[in-house]
């Protein structure tokens, strides 16, 4: 066995001996699911309006006039429009963690190599995100399905739906290497956990807000990490209701698919990186 390999057996154990990798996938299952209900009550999929399995038709009249695919496009994508705090505490609790209960020491004693550990750890925690994804899924489809298929169509069969499914797993991974390098950075669980939430659920939503009115801000917004999720995903209620707003200049849009992975990939490298320059490299005491 190589040592990269042992180093994930390794750290796929320590992720599996702790409850909080299937408590968060409830969470973010549970979450998806609420979110998923709420907005297929608003953007319900009106069945004399349909135009056609391939989801040509338009949102019910008493619901917002979007065609079929969007509508339900909308509704899956509340995994990542707001569930995506869930993967980020996941990374950075499974860093800080280590940290806390100085773990770090028996795992480079085990193995010298610290780029080693450090790629086991970043396998492992995309191997995880990947399963909060789909838990997030769950939820929301789950949720999400039935409203749509009673008003007219859940769209649960057409490839823009499963290639959005997958752009959102994608996505959920990346917070979690996100999250972990955050951690790394900050050192502190208890601020760690702060900081994640009061940015992806106050600071970050308001500044996209505020930053909408005037096309140079706006254009500044789009490279926000929550706004290049949703670009990269390509459905989001967030950009949706911007878009859909008259006073947002015509020149403010989303990064588009790939401008918005690429930006997500740049932040979860750069947040690796960082953490590895500032805290895995040094002396473990």
């Amino acid at each position: 066995m190589s040592r990269l390999m042992r180093s994930i057996s390794a750290e796929w154990r320590k992720v599996i001996s702790t409850k909080l990798w299937w408590i968060l996938s409830l969470v973010l299952a549970g979450y998806s699911a609420m979110m998923a209900a709420t907005f297929a009550f608003l953007l319900g999929v009106g069945g004399d309006a349909m135009g056609g399995a391939d989801g040509a038709g338009t949102a019910g009249a008493d619901a917002l006039a979007l065609p079929a695919q969007q509508a339900v496009e909308l509704v899956y994508s509340s995994v990542t429009t707001f569930g995506y705090v869930v993967p980020l505490l996941f990374g950075a609790l499974m860093a800080t963690g280590e940290l806390r209960h100085r773990t770090l020491g028996l795992a480079f004693t085990l193995e010298p190599r610290r780029g080693v550990v450090l790629a086991g750890k970043a396998i492992v925690l995309l191997g995880f995100g990947v399963a909060l994804g789909v838990a997030g899924l769950i939820g929301a489809v789950g949720a999400g399905a039935p409203i749509l298929e009673s008003d007219g169509g859940a769209m649960l069969t057409t490839g823009d739906t499963w290639a959005l499914f997958a752009r959102m797993i994608v996505a959920i991974a990346l917070w979690a290497l996100i999250g972990f390098g955050i951690g790394l950075l900050l050192g502190n669980q208890a601020f760690a956990i702060v900081i994640a939430l009061v940015f992806t659920q106050f600071v970050e939503p308001v500044l996209r807000m505020g930053a909408q009115f005037w096309e140079w801000s706006g254009q500044i917004a789009r490279f926000l990490p929550g706004a290049a999720t949703d670009a990269f995903v390509g459905a989001s209620v967030m950009s949706s209701m911007s878009t859909l707003d008259s006073s947002v200049p015509a020149g403010v849009g989303p990064l588009g698919i790939g401008g918005g992975l690429l930006v997500l990939l740049a932040y979860a490298v750069v947040a690796v990186l960082a953490g590895w320059a500032t805290r895995w490299r040094r002396d473990i005491t």
